[in-house]
C-alpha cells in the first residue's frame, strides 16, 4: 500500500480491486510495536489488555482470562443490524483499518496485517452492517463484524454469494485469527468505518461534481449564452480557488463552440440598442450564469474533505497508542470521530445543493417560458397528447427534497451512552451513511438533468448542430449510445438507471 495513502490510492484498491502488498520494513514495526507492548504491559495496568472496557474499566482482568477477553469483546459487540455495506464500501473499510495498523502504534499483533491483506487481495468481503456505531469510541459495532470474520465467525460475500465465513476460510485454506494482547480492541477501537464510506463517498461526490460542471456548460451552448459569466476575466477578481477552477473547466469544455456568444456581439448590435425592449436575453437566469460562484465552494468543500480523510487514512485512530519510541503507551481519544462527522456534514450540504441547482437547471430546460427556445417538456411530438420529459420532472423534484430534509447536521446530535462514558459522540458514521444517500439521490436527479440534456440536443436545428463543439458532441454521442431519443411515451425508469452507471462509472 502507498505510504501515505491517498483517496485515489484507496479507490484502486475499493473498486478496481488492485492487489495490496505491504512492506516488509512495516511489518517489522509492526511486530516491534506488539513484542514492546507484550514486555510493556507486564506488571501493569494497560487498558484494554487486562481492564474492562469503557465505563467497566476499574475491573481487573486475570491472567488467564486476558486472551478470551478480546472475543468477548468482538462478539458481544456483533450487534449491527440495518443494510450491509457494499463490495466497494466494504473494501474501502477493510484497507482503511488495514492502513491504521500500518501506522505501526496500535500494538496489534502481524498476523491482523496479513489477514486483513488476504481478505482484500482475495476479495472476501466482510458483512458490515450500517447501523450500530456512535463514532466516538470509534466504529465499535461495525468492525466488531470485520473482527468477527477475522476469527473466522459469522458471514462474509465471496463469489458474489454470502457465505459463512468459516467455509470460505476452508476453501481458500485460511486460519482463522488468534487474538492476541489487544487485538480485539485493536480491532474494532477507531474510525476506519466512518473514514472508509466518507472516502468513497469523495470519489462519487467528486465525479458527480465534475459532470455538473460538463452538463452546465452544454445548457450554456445551447442556449447560446454569453461567456462572460465563465470568462477568466470576471471570476479571477472573486478570489476563490474553486470559483476559478469551474469556470476554467467550462471554458476548457467548450472550446470550438461556435453556438456561445460574446459579449461584444450585442455591445455592437446597434438594432438592440434602438429598441425600448430587448429581443435578447441580457443576463441567463442564476442556475445557469452562476454556475462558478455555485459549483465553486462545493468544489472547494470536496477538496477540503478529501484532506481531511486522507489525514484520517494515515493516521493512528487508536486508543491507547503504543510507541516503543517513547518507550510509553498513551492513553486518550483518538477514535473519536468529530474530524469525519463534520466534514462528511459539510459534504453532505454541498452535495444537496449541487441536485438543488440540477432540478433548477432542470425546470429550465422544461419550460418553455423560461428557456423560449424548446418545446414544453422537450416534447418531439404531439403537445397535449404526448408527454416528453414531464414524467421525469416528478423523480427530480420529489428527489431533491428528500436531499434537503436530510440535510441537517449529524455531527451536533450527540447522545450520551455507554453509562455516560461516551458522553459526547460524534455521530460519524450516520453523518458518513447519510451523506451517501445524498449522494445517491443527486445521481438520480443528474441523471434526469443528462437526458434532458441529450433531448434538448436532439431538438436543435441542422444548423445549429454543426456549431456545437466536440466534446459535446462526445458526450451527447456516449448517452445516445446506450439511451435512445425520448419520441413516443415509454417507461423511462430502466433508462434513469443505465444513465445513473455511466454517470457514476464515467469520469469526464
Amino acid at each position: 500500500m502507498a505510504n501515505p495513502l491517498t483517496l485515489a490510492e484507496l479507490e484502486s484498491i475499493a473498486f478496481k480491486r488492485k492487489p495490496v502488498k505491504v512492506n516488509d520494513e512495516i511489518i517489522t514495526s509492526i511486530g516491534t510495536s506488539f513484542d514492546f507492548l507484550v514486555r510493556f504491559s507486564k506488571e501493569k495496568i494497560i487498558y484494554g489488555i487486562n481492564t474492562g472496557f469503557g465505563p467497566m474499566v476499574q475491573y481487573k482482568i486475570e491472567n488467564h482470562e486476558l486472551n478470551q477477553l478480546q472475543y468477548n469483546l468482538i462478539r458481544s459487540h456483533s450487534s449491527g443490524t440495518g443494510a450491509v455495506l457494499n463490495e466497494v464500501y466494504a473494501r474501502a473499510v477493510v484497507a482503511a483499518r488495514l492502513n491504521n495498523f500500518l501506522q505501526a502504534h496500535s500494538g496489534v499483533s502481524p498476523e491482523v496485517i496479513s489477514l486483513l491483506t488476504k481478505m482484500l487481495n482475495e476479495n472476501i468481503v466482510p458483512e458490515i452492517y450500517e447501523h450500530g456505531g456512535v463514532g466516538a469510541s470509534g466504529d465499535l459495532v461495525q468492525l466488531a463484524h470485520l473482527g468477527l470474520n477475522l476469527i473466522g465467525e459469522g458471514y462474509v460475500y465471496y463469489e458474489g454469494m454470502r457465505q459463512k465465513t468459516a467455509d470460505v476460510f476452508k476453501k481458500l485454506n485460511i486460519k482463522p485469527l488468534t487474538l492476541q494482547l489487544r487485538d480485539g480492541l485493536g480491532i474494532i477501537n477507531g474510525t476506519s468505518c466512518m473514514t472508509g464510506i466518507a472516502a468513497i463517498n469523495l470519489v462519487y461526490a467528486k465525479r458527480l461534481t465534475r459532470w455538473m460542471i460538463t452538463l452546465s456548460a452544454v445548457i450554456n451552448e445551447i442556449i447560446e449564452s454569453f461567456d462572460d459569466s465563465f470568462s477568466a476575466e470576471l471570476n479571477h477578481v472573486k478570489l476563490h480557488n474553486g470559483q476559478r477552477e469551474v469556470a476554467k473547466q467550462m471554458r476548457d469544455f467548450l472550446k470550438g463552440s461556435k453556438l456561445v456568444r460574446s459579449r461584444k456581439e450585442l455591445f455592437s448590435d446597434h438594432a438592440e440598442l434602438s429598441r425600448t425592449e430587448f429581443k435578447n436575453k441580457i443576463q441567463e437566469y442564476y442556475s445557469i450564469r452562476c454556475v462558478p460562484q455555485i459549483i465553486g465552494p462545493i468544489y472547494d468543500t470536496y477538496l477540503a474533505a478529501i484532506a481531511v480523510t486522507e489525514n484520517e487514512l494515515n493516521s493512528t485512530n487508536d486508543n491507547p497508542v503504543v510507541m516503543p519510541e517513547a518507550d510509553n503507551v498513551f492513553h486518550g481519544g483518538n477514535f473519536h470521530g468529530d474530524y469525519i462527522s463534520l466534514e462528511m456534514d459539510k459534504l453532505k450540504l454541498a452535495i444537496s445543493k449541487l441536485s438543488v441547482l440540477a432540478e433548477r437547471q432542470l425546470n429550465f430546460l422544461l419550460n418553455k417560458k423560461l428557456n423560449r427556445k424548446f418545446p414544453p417538456f422537450l416534447n418531439k411530438k404531439k403537445l397535449g397528447f404526448n408527454f416528453g420529459l414531464q414524467g421525469m420532472q416528478f423523480l427530480a423534484t420529489s428527489t431533491t427534497a428528500e436531499n434537503q430534509s436530510l440535510s441537517n447536521s449529524v455531527y451536533v446530535h450527540s447522545i450520551s451512552n455507554n453509562n455516560d462514558n461516551q458522553d459526547v459522540v460524534s455521530m460519524g458514521t450516520n453523518s458518513a451513511l447519510i451523506t451517501r444517500k445524498v449522494i445517491d439521490n443527486s445521481y438520480e436527479v443528474v441523471a434526469v438533468l443528462t437526458l434532458a440534456v441529450c433531448q434538448a440536443i436532439d431538438l436543435l436545428s441542422a444548423e445549429e448542430s454543426q456549431k456545437l463543439c466536440k466534446n459535446t458532441l462526445s458526450l451527447h454521442e456516449l448517452i445516445r449510445k446506450q439511451v435512445a431519443v425520448v419520441e413516443e411515451d415509454v417507461p423511462q425508469f430502466e433508462n434513469i438507471r443505465i444513465v445513473i452507471d455511466i454517470l457514476k462509472e464515467n469520469q469526464i
